[in-house]
């Protein structure tokens, strides 16, 4: 695990931070950079999540698909708990959250917003940082490859669908056009660019050299976007700073339920613990880059559910941190 990735909690903080003081002394020109938008996708923020998504697509290794009936337990849970549960659970507890639990906190429109950011959350599971997950338990790095070569590709066909289906049963408008446009853009476009690179580069270690040498461009987009995001909700949060706890709320209790979900079934099914702790931490953890640029695209710098996706990474590498440590003490507990 690299210094950045280490700390990443605090280095969301402090771009936080740095948006909201941003947002207050050059309110000019962050209502500019939001308002650079063709078929409502800001141009910005997608140059920026394309400097975050591309080095990780360039890690996913079509090859590892042959490898799909090796260990079918522990890739099938994956795949039942990513695509069946995780997006239904994560709209209920937002719904549950939002509209009951704290309806007197929270405006409905807000309500509504926040609902539509966590769904988008909630459908997106994490194709990056699951490596290092995986790398922390001693979890097997080739199978982990392989099922997040499996997710991105069923990703490609199923995040826009699951998304619109949720946003629908929860009474939220859904922009189809633009669903798509995002998913072309941020899933698909890198993911064949990613593929047709490391064709280019054709042996694993210049494919590793080079995604050494492009890792520091995902920094510095996810913190640049992070930056700008704040810069436009910073006073909504300095003068409503219990907002960002009740977001938490629901992406906590998604986060742990689903891990002991998917760690237990691994138990249960007797999947090795080199597969089965990664298994369940690619569905705990979030494809938080992606979730952040639809949000965008389908309701705006400035919106509650773009606000919602960051809360998402603030709380996801101490949630994971916690885990990994979990699932290290109960290793001897597995096959």
């Amino acid at each position: 695990m690299t210094t950045f990735e280490k700390y990443l909690t605090l280095w969301i903080a402090l771009a936080m931070t740095a948006g909201i003081a941003f947002g207050n002394v050059l309110p000019g020109l962050v209502q500019l950079i939001a308002g650079a938008e063709v078929a409502r996708v800001n141009l910005v923020v997608a140059v920026l999540i394309w400097a975050m998504v591309y080095p990780m697509m360039v890690g996913v290794d079509p090859g590892e698909l042959k490898n799909v009936l090796r260990q079918p337990r522990g890739l099938a849970i994956a795949l039942v708990i990513n695509w069946l549960i995780k997006p239904f659970t994560m709209a209920a507890l937002s719904v549950l959250f939002f509209e009951t639990v704290f309806a007197d906190l929270i405006a409905p429109s807000d309500a509504q917003q926040y609902t539509a950011g966590l769904i988008l959350l909630g459908a997106a599971p994490c194709t990056a940082m699951v490596f290092v997950w995986s790398q922390l338990t001693r979890g097997d790095e080739n199978y982990t490859l392989l099922q997040v070569s499996v997710n991105d590709i069923v990703m490609v066909f199923a995040f826009a669908p699951i998304v619109a289906f949720l946003l629908g049963v929860t009474e939220i408008a859904v922009p189809w056009a633009t669903l798509l446009l995002s998913v072309a853009l941020f899933v698909a476009l890198p993911l064949a660019a990613g593929v047709w690179t490391r064709h280019l580069l054709g042996s694993r270690n210049r494919i590793a050299a080079f995604r050494d040498q492009i890792k520091p461009f995902s920094i510095v987009g996810l913190i640049a976007t992070v930056v700008i995001l704040f810069g436009l909700q910073g006073q909504v949060i300095l003068d409503r700073p219990l907002v960002i706890a009740l977001i938490a709320t629901p992406i906590l209790i998604q986060s742990y339920g689903i891990f002991l979900l998917a760690y237990a079934a691994a138990w249960l099914l007797k999947v090795p613990h080199r597969i089965a702790a990664p298994c369940a931490l690619i569905g705990t953890s979030n494809f938080f880059e992606l979730a952040v640029a639809v949000a965008i695209s389908l309701f705006g710098l400035n919106s509650g559910a773009a606000l919602a996706t960051v809360v998402g990474v603030l709380v996801e590498v101490p949630v994971m941190l916690s885990l990994v440590a979990f699932a290290n003490r109960t290793r001897a507990g597995f096959s």
